[in-house]
């Protein structure tokens, strides 16, 4: 038999091999067809049965092929799309077979085969998605990743920050945990690579998260000496990152984390080892020169964080006391250091300051007389030890930790400056030739000039000696230091006028000095500050405080200072800022006192002209000119300790006087005031929470929330608000934050489901029965945009109170405000409650009257709300209280107004009167108006 060159026969030809279940000649015929075929259609179905070959010798790369080729003929071949369907799901492209059974069953829609593959591959699909995002596998990818050794770095380093956010889930970080990841992640800090070492780092921290048994382990397995060695380096990211790491541990082993993870908590042993171990680590890091200073700051801030009680009434404070007795001489050997000398300990600009700061802290958490006179014995041991009659560097050591103590316990360094000696010893190291010693003596004499009385003793004994060094010194370091230990002797008197230290200008000169070196961009910014120093005095006179903000350069300067890495400054700026603004704390006086005062020849403190309102109200413009919310904002993110209680308070009190003014609080918005006003209303002193609070209270109540708290911030914005409704709050704050809650419950469900979780509720009803007309308006314009909560109905609802009859007599009242918000409520309420349609006339015989009053009001919105109190009662499905409501003078009046002529000012009122007119028609209560035929 001759060889067929007939397609058409071959392909009828390969057909019947395929019917016998001889595939592979069932091929041959199809290949030879489709050599000689030229008619695409045919074509299109040699390569379709090829496909089906294909498909049974699971050739499924073939067969998706030749389906392809028959689509590209014909696009609706369901044949050739269910073929491709079948070998794309075998090849595991099981996105790619949906699509094309997808169009299998758009073009057959009633086809049982289409439709069942096209349920099981959406099924299919659901499940590879959640195997490929479960947390196990993606572990198990990442891994491979690193273990890769042939894998690009990119991959690496992106597989390892993929850790991270995986050790943030509990499942993530117990997979990584269970399967051999400590080791892995070791191997990652052993490459060096910061990217690898904080990914590593930042790893270990989400696995100690609030889990004390995994802590413990990955403690042993590590090592802490391990940890502090990483902690050392001389790289402010891995030293801050192995901090995180050191507190995320700290607090699952201490049960500061609350989460409940289990019964293998109970199996755990005892932690407190462990955290003697890490307490003992840190000390040694203090003081020890392989530290890098960005690793000795974080050794300090974490002996900041957790040494001291955060509870007073904690009687336990061991960690304080063995801190003492095992580190407070080391913490004194850092506030000792003097930069310029050489083999000193490695500090950045803020070390000797949260040193300071550290011991503050530690004399604070001490009980009683005992400890504390073992502390001053420590320290008292030390600074004698240093001194030495033929070493220089030695005295000036012992100076500069004494700076370190009036920087922080002042009570203890001011008692050791009392000591026989030390004076003598301040005051001979600035006659030195050497300028070290000079400027270590001239800010040991500016920090212990703090108290008045010390103050006065250095007027008369030390002004001499600094304006000495001041006019003789070249050395611009001095100089400056020398200065502001002038301009701290001549604000002694504070801002009272009467008690100037210095001769009328002299205070003004030695600004102007200060203002210039601040505007010296040559120097660097450890001396720039110092000039912020002087500032942050001399400010106390208003004289300064003027010229200061008229000197554009200067207010913009410290502004970018305050902007800088250097957070020593924070406090300094603060205090500038409050003095320019007034918002210090200031006593009222009485002018009885006064009179009293004079007779017996008291002294009275006297206000300086230039501190009256209209003067600190011009500067607070300038200051907002010139970009004070900008400074303001970046200081009050920095994530340090040297961002005190008391330096919160302050930064509060300066928000509150530029927020005065409603016209201001649109530019404090438009540069981020709002968002950095957050973190003080909820952490600092009592008093900072309170002005930041008000702040924030001063601002909501005329911007939109929505702009000027952005995303979930807004939320963040009510505890805050709630706070200022306490009853010992003065009347202006719950004024001013009625106002603002009422702004927020205006705007979604989730907001005022905040309010009331904060138990705001009470309060804002306690004031609607407040005899201050502003704040009971308040309090009810509150309560109107409350009531569409559920919650809130029901409170009405309920027996045995006066809310009800409240809002109704409130309806009544003169003052159109109160009557519009109290209508308003009342109006949603009894939409919102049918029976409280009911229950409104029973609590009062007036109620008539008072709905009667309010449908005939000359103010449309007053108006249009009793009108839908009436429509309410129409529709409650009482018809008794319709009848009766229906058969007094009510109907006459919404005759009248449904009557009247359509006009766009008072439209609405119309139509609702209208609309109550036709409800009543349904009930059948009046007949519908018909002319005689």
């Amino acid at each position: 038999m001759g060889e067929m060159v007939d397609p058409i026969q071959l392909k009828d030809e390969g057909n019947k091999h395929f019917q016998a279940g001889e595939v592979d000649k069932a091929i041959e015929c199809y290949t030879k067809a489709i050599k000689l075929c030229k008619d695409k259609k045919v074509l299109a179905v040699i390569y379709r049965n090829r496909s089906a070959c294909f498909l049974k010798k699971e050739s499924y790369t073939n067969a998706a092929s030749d389906a392809s080729k028959a689509i590209d003929v014909d696009a609706t071949d369901v044949k050739a799309l269910f073929r491709r369907c079948q070998a794309l799901e075998k090849l595991g492209k099981l996105d790619m077979a949906f699509k094309d059974v997808q169009r299998c069953s758009t073009i057959e829609p009633k086809n049982k085969t289409f439709l069942e593959t096209l349920r099981r591959l959406g099924a299919e699909i659901q499940a590879k998605l959640k195997t490929t995002f479960s947390t196990d596998s993606r572990v198990q990818n990442m891994f491979d990743i690193l273990l890769d050794e042939e894998m690009d770095k990119d991959k690496k380093e992106k597989a390892a920050n993929n850790l991270v956010v995986l050790a943030r889930e509990d499942a993530g970080a117990e997979r990584i945990f269970q399967n051999n990841g400590v080791p892995l992640l070791l191997d990652m800090l052993e490459t060096g690579k910061e990217e690898m070492v904080l990914a590593a780092i930042r790893t270990f921290a989400g696995m100690c998260t609030g889990h004390k048994a995994r802590t413990m382990a990955i403690i042993h397995l590590v090592g802490i000496d391990k940890l502090c060695s990483i902690m050392a380096v001389d790289n402010e990211d891995i030293a801050l990152a192995t901090s995180d790491l050191f507190q995320c541990i700290n607090d699952s082993l201490t049960g500061g984390d609350r989460r409940i993870y289990g019964k293998e908590e109970a199996l755990v042993l005892d932690a407190s080892k462990d955290l003697k171990s890490i307490l003992m680590a840190l000390l040694e890091m203090v003081a020890s020169k392989k530290v890098s200073g960005h690793g000795r700051d974080q050794a300090l801030n974490l002996l900041c964080r957790n040494v001291p009680r955060k509870d007073k009434k904690d009687h336990d404070h061991s960690k304080s006391l063995f801190t003492v007795d095992h580190g407070l001489k080391k913490i004194l050997k850092v506030c000792g250091q003097i930069p310029d000398l050489p083999d000193q300990l490695p500090m950045t600009e803020n070390t000797q300051l949260i040193a300071s700061v550290l011991l503050d802290k530690l004399w604070d958490d001490l009980r009683c007389d005992p400890e504390r006179d073992h502390y001053r014995e420590v320290c008292d041991e030390y600074i004698k030890g240093k001194f030495d009659p033929n070493d220089m560097d030695r005295n000036i050591h012992a100076i500069n930790a004494l700076s370190g103590l009036l920087q922080g316990p002042f009570e203890v360094g001011n008692q050791l400056v009392g000591r026989q000696g030390i004076m003598e010893m301040m005051v001979a190291l600035c006659g030195s030739e050497r300028e070290v010693d000079q400027m270590v003596a001239v800010e040991a004499l500016i920090h212990s000039s703090t108290k008045m009385s010390r103050a006065s003793f250095i007027i008369t004994n030390g002004v001499s000696l600094l304006k000495d060094i001041y006019k003789k010194t070249k050395n611009e370091k001095i100089k400056i230091r020398a200065l502001v230990g002038l301009c701290k002797l001549g604000s002694a008197g504070g801002d009272d006028y009467s008690m100037r230290q210095f001769a009328e200008g002299s205070t003004e000169k030695l600004a102007k000095q200060c203002r210039k070196w601040l505007c010296n961009s040559a120097m660097d910014t450890k001396t720039r500050k110092w000039a912020i120093e002087g500032l942050a005095y001399l400010t106390q006179d208003a004289d300064v405080k003027d010229d200061f903000v008229e000197d554009e350069p200067a207010m913009k300067a410290m502004f970018e200072l305050a902007k800088s890495k250097d957070k020593t400054i924070l406090y300094a700026v603060a205090c500038t800022l409050v003095n320019c603004t007034n918002s210090y704390e200031k006593k009222d006086i009485m002018p009885e006192l006064v009179q009293l005062a004079k007779f017996s020849k008291q002294h009275v403190p006297e206000q300086h002209p230039k501190d009256k309102k209209d003067f600190i109200q011009k500067r607070v413009k300038r200051m907002l000119k010139g970009g004070v919310i900008s400074a303001l904002t970046v200081m009050v993110k920095a994530d340090n300790l040297l961002l005190t209680d008391q330096t919160k308070e302050m930064l509060a009190r300066v928000f509150l006087a530029l927020a005065d003014d409603a016209k201001d609080r649109g530019t404090i918005c438009a540069h981020g005031g709002g968002k950095a006003l957050i973190p003080l209303a909820l952490e600092g002193s009592a008093i900072g929470k309170i002005r930041a609070s008000h702040a924030l209270a001063k601002i909501a109540a005329v911007s939109n929330p929505e702009i000027a708290f952005p995303g979930e911030r807004i939320y963040e914005v009510v505890r805050p608000l709630v706070s200022l409704l306490h009853p010992e709050r003065d009347g202006v704050q719950n004024y001013e934050a009625l106002l603002s809650l009422t702004n927020l419950a205006g705007l979604n469900d989730k907001l005022r489901m905040k309010i009331l979780k904060e138990k705001a509720l009470p309060e804002i009803e306690q004031y609607m029965f407040e005899d201050h007309d502003h704040i009971r308006q308040a309090a009810t314009e509150c309560m109107c945009n409350l009531v569409k909560c559920k919650e809130v109905q029901d409170r009405y609802l309920e027996d045995g109170n006066d809310r009800l009859k409240l809002l109704v007599l409130m309806c009544a009242e003169d003052d159109e405000k109160l009557q519009r918000a109290a209508a308003g409520a009342l109006a949603m309420l009894t939409a919102a409650q049918k029976k409280l349609c009911t229950k409104m006339t029973l609590v009062t015989l007036q109620w008539m009257e008072i709905l009667q009053r309010l449908i005939l009001h000359d103010q449309p919105q007053i108006q249009h709300r009793g009108l839908v109190i009436v429509y309410n009662i129409l529709n409650s499905d009482d018809n008794e209280l319709a009848k009766k409501l229906i058969e007094s003078e009510i109907l006459e009046i919404l005759t009248v107004i449904g009557k009247a002529m359509d006009n766009p000012k008072r439209q609405l009122v119309i139509d609702v009167a209208r609309t109550c007119l036709v409800k009543a028609m349904d009930l059948g209560l009046i007949k519908p108006f018909t002319t005689p035929s």
